[in-house]
C-alpha cells in the first residue's frame, strides 16, 4: 500500500537520500522514493502502518537529517501553517544587528578577525546553517551544501573577511527563500493547468441533497450535477440531459451531448441542464483520481537524465571539497606569505560549487512538461517515458480505432441468408465489427445456445439447425469448413457457415481519420513505422497505402501482434500506439506505450502514456512536447554547469567575489527554474 508524507523545503538530494535510506530500515516501510517536485515521499508500507502514530518516527528521521523541513500526512496539507519570511528568520536579523554593532569596537579597537560582535553575530546569522551542519556530520554526512557554506564562510571570517562572510550567509538565506518561493509558485502553475480536483458534491442522503466530500461518495449513490459542476466520479445518468465540455480531460473545448442511460467520466464538465447521475465507483477508483494521482506521481519514475544527476550530485560534492583544499595546500606550500589570498579563493569555490540548480531544475522541468501535456489530453505516467518518447526510432500502431474510427459499417454481403444466420449469432458478441452486422440487420434472429467465441477469429454457436459459424476464413478452415471459393475483399470479412455448410461472407468497411493521413505523413520523415492488424492482406495494404505507403503485418491474432513487433529492428525504444482495449499486451511489452481512447480504464491501467481525445494529431504533439521539454533539461544542465565551472575557474584564479560566487549558486538555480517555467508560457507552448 502507497502512502504519501509530505516533506515541505527539502532541496538537499544527499538529505534526501540518506532519509530514503533510514525510511526504508523501519519494519513497516518496505520501499520509500522522494517526488523533489512535489515535495512528497511516497512509502510503501506494510499492514502494520498506523499513520497517526508512525508519521512521529517519520518526523524524527527528517529532523534528524535536516533542518527547516516541515513533516506532514499528505492528506493534511491544506490545513498546514505557512509561515513568514521574517518571522521564520528572526534569529538572522538579530545576528545582523550584533554584528553592525561590531563596528564599534573597529572604529575604538581595530578588532577585525577577534571582534566578539562580529563572531556573535556570525553564528546567530549562519545558525540554521551551523545545525544543518552537525546533523549531517552526526549522520556521517561530510560533503553536502551546508558544510561548503560553512566552511567557506568560517574561512572569510577567520582571515579577516566578515562582511563577505555575512553577505554571503544572507545572501544565501534570501535566495533560498527566493528559489522556494519560485518553485512553489511554479508547482501551483502547473497544478493549476490540471484542475480536475472537485472540491464537493451533492449527494442523495434520506431524499434530500447534503453537501460531502467527494471522497465519501461510495457504489450506487445518487449525485446531482448542476450547470458549471465537474462530473465528481464516473457513472450512469438516472435523469436528465445535458452537454459535456471534455477540455479538461482531452485539452480540446469539445462538447459531448449525453443523456439518460450513458455512462460518462468523470473530470468532464456540465455546461448544460442538471443531472442525476449514479455513481459507478468510489472517488478514489474513478477517472478523475486516477489522472490527479498519475500526474501528480509522474516524476517519481524518473528519466536517465534525473538519475544522472542524482548521481552526478552525489561524487561532484567531494570532488570540489578536496579541490578546495588542494587550492588551499598545494599554493601555500610554496608561497606561504599569500595564504590568506588562497584560503579566500578555496571559500568562493566551495560557495559556488553547490548543485541545488540542477537538482532542482531538471526533475522541474521534467514536471513543468508533464503538466504542459496534461493541460493537452496527454497524460505521462513518468518522466522517463517523456524522455525515452524523444529516442523512440520505432512506432508500432494498431489499425483499428487508431487509424480508423472504428465506426464499422457492412457494405455489402452475398446472400441475405448469410446476413441472417451471421446477425444471430453475433449479437453475442461485444465487439464493434459483430454489432455492425447485427445494426445491419432488421428482421427476425434465431435463438441460440453453447456461445463460444474465440478473440481474433470468430464465433460459433448451437441452433435448432445444427451449429453456426462466423469469423474468419482460418476460422471456418479450422471447423472443417470449405471456404475456398470465398475470396478476401478489401475491408473485414465475416465468412459464415451453417451445419457444416458454408453460406456466403458479408464485408464490413472502417473509415479513415481524416488526420491520420496528415500525422502519419510528417512521422513517417522520422520514424520507421509498422501497422500491425489482424484484418486480411487486401484491407491492410489498402489502409497502408492511403496513409502514406507505411509498412504493415497482416491476419495477426493478438498473441502473434506481439511476437511481430518484438521482431522490428531498432536502434532505440520502440513504441507502440493501440486504442487501450484490445492491445492491452503490446502497450505494456513496448518501451512506450501509446493508449488512444477517451480516458477508458484499461488505457490508463496498462499505457505509458494516454492521449485522451483519442486524435493521431495529438501524439504528434506528445512527440513536440517530449522533444522540447528535452531542449530545455539539456539547456538547464549546460546552463548550470557552464557557469559554475567558469567561475569555478574564476575562483581557482582568485578573480570571483563572494557576491559572484551566490549568483553562480542561487541565482542560476532561478533562472533555470524560470526557463523551466516556458514549457508552459513560452510562445511555443501557447500554440501547440
Amino acid at each position: 500500500m502507497i502512502k504519501k508524507i509530505v516533506m515541505k523545503n527539502l532541496t538537499c538530494a544527499t538529505c534526501t537520500r540518506k532519509i530514503e535510506e533510514l525510511l526504508v530500515k523501519l519494519p513497516y516501510i518496505e520501499n520509500a522514493t522522494f517526488n523533489f517536485t512535489n515535495q512528497t515521499m511516497l512509502i510503501d508500507v506494510t499492514d502494520d502502518y498506523q499513520e497517526n502514530q508512525h508519521i512521529v518516527d517519520i518526523r524524527a528521521i527528517v529532523d534528524r537529517i535536516e533542518t527547516g523541513v516541515t513533516t506532514y500526512i499528505y492528506e493534511r496539507r491544506h490545513t498546514t501553517i505557512k509561515v513568514g519570511f521574517f518571522r521564520a528568520n528572526w534569529i538572522i536579523f538579530l545576528g545582523l544587528a550584533v554584528f553592525l554593532s561590531g563596528e564599534s569596537l573597529v572604529h575604538y579597537f581595530n578588532l577585525v578577525r577577534i571582534n566578539p560582535l562580529y563572531w556573535a553575530g556570525y553564528f546567530l546569522i549562519a545558525h540554521k546553517i551551523g545545525f544543518a551542519t552537525l546533523r549531517g556530520l552526526r549522520n556521517l554526512q561530510f560533503f553536502n551544501e551546508n558544510v561548503l557554506m560553512l566552511v567557506a564562510t568560517m574561512a572569510a571570517m577567520s582571515i579577516g573577511k566578515p562582511y563577505e562572510a555575512i553577505a554571503v550567509i544572507i545572501f544565501y538565506t534570501l535566495g533560498e527563500h527566493l528559489q522556494h518561493r519560485a518553485v512553489e509558485q511554479s508547482k501551483k502553475e502547473i497544478s493549476s493547468l490540471i484542475d480536475l480536483k472537485v472540491e464537493a458534491v451533492s449527494v442523495l442522503d434520506n431524499d434530500e441533497w447534503v453537501i460531502k466530500d467527494p471522497m465519501s461518495i461510495k457504489k450506487n449513490d445518487i449525485i446531482l450535477v448542476k450547470n458549471g459542476e465537474k462530473i465528481p466520479v464516473d457513472g450512469i445518468i438516472v435523469s436528465g440531459k445535458t452537454s459535456l465540455n471534455t477540455s479538461a480531460l482531452t485539452g480540446e473545448s469539445k462538447l459531448q451531448d449525453v443523456s439518460e442511460g450513458q455512462y460518462i467520466l468523470s473530470g468532464n464538465l456540465n455546461v448544460g441542464n442538471v443531472i442525476e447521475l449514479r455513481a459507478a465507483k468510489e472517488y478514489q477508483e474513478s477517472t478523475i483520481a486516477k489522472i490527479i494521482d498519475m500526474i501528480e506521481n509522474a516524476t517519481t519514475k524518473r528519466s536517465k537524465t534525473e538519475n544522472f544527476i542524482t548521481k552526478f550530485a552525489k561524487y561532484y560534492t567531494p570532488v570540489v571539497t578536496i579541490a578546495a583544499l588542494l587550492m588551499v595546500a598545494i599554493p601555500t606550500y610554496f608561497n606561504p606569505a599569500n595564504y590568506e589570498d588562497y584560503i579566500f579563493r578555496a571559500a568562493t569555490f566551495l560557495v559556488i560549487s553547490c548543485p541545488c540548480a540542477l537538482v532542482l531544475s531538471i526533475p522541474l522541468s521534467y514536471y513543468a512538461g508533464i503538466g504542459s501535456s496534461a493541460r493537452k489530453g496527454i497524460l505521462f505516467k513518468g518522466s522517463n517515458f517523456l524522455d525515452m518518447m524523444h529516442e523512440v526510432d520505432v512506432i508500432g500502431i494498431d489499425k483499428t480505432g487508431t487509424l480508423t474510427h472504428g465506426n464499422f459499417v457492412v457494405d455489402g454481403y452475398t446472400s441475405p441468408e448469410a446476413l441472417a444466420v451471421a446477425a444471430s449469432i453475433e449479437k453475442y458478441s461485444n465487439h464493434p465489427i459483430a454489432q455492425s452486422v447485427v445494426m445491419a440487420y432488421d428482421g427476425p434472429m434465431e435463438p441460440l445456445s453453447d456461445i463460444q467465441e474465440t478473440p481474433g477469429l470468430g464465433i460459433k454457436g448451437l441452433s435448432s439447425e445444427g451449429i453456426i459459424l462466423a469469423g474468419s476464413k482460418k476460422y471456418l478452415r479450422r471447423e472443417k469448413i470449405r471456404v475456398d471459393d470465398a475470396k478476401d475483399t478489401a475491408g473485414t470479412n465475416v465468412f459464415v457457415a451453417k451445419n457444416g455448410k458454408y453460406l456466403g461472407q458479408i464485408v464490413i468497411k472502417d473509415q479513415i481519420k481524416s488526420s491520420s493521413i496528415d500525422v502519419i505523413k510528417k512521422l513517417l520523415r522520422r520514424y520507421r513505422i509498422v501497422m500491425l492488424t489482424g484484418d486480411n492482406k487486401e484491407t491492410a495494404s489498402e489502409v497502408a497505402y492511403e496513409v502514406g505507403g507505411i509498412d504493415y503485418r497482416h491476419g495477426l491474432l493478438p498473441d502473434e501482434k506481439v511476437t511481430e513487433f518484438e521482431n522490428i529492428p531498432s536502434k532505440g525504444p520502440k513504441m507502440y500506439i493501440g486504442d487501450g482495449i484490445n492491445d492491452a499486451p503490446l502497450l505494456k511489452i513496448a518501451d512506450v506505450g501509446v493508449a488512444m481512447g477517451h480516458g477508458s480504464e484499461l488505457a490508463i491501467d496498462v499505457a505509458d502514456v494516454i492521449i485522451m481525445d483519442d486524435d493521431l494529431k495529438t501524439v504528434d504533439k506528445a512527440f513536440t512536447l517530449a522533444n522540447r521539454t528535452r531542449a530545455i533539461v539539456l539547456q538547464n544542465i549546460v546552463l548550470s554547469l557552464g557557469v559554475k565551472f567558469s567561475f569555478l575557474i574564476l575562483a581557482g584564479f582568485g578573480q570571483a567575489t563572494m557576491l559572484q560566487a551566490i549568483f553562480a549558486d542561487v541565482g542560476i538555480t532561478m533562472i533555470a527554474v524560470m526557463n523551466a517555467l516556458r514549457l508552459i508560457y513560452g510562445k511555443r507552448a501557447k500554440k501547440l
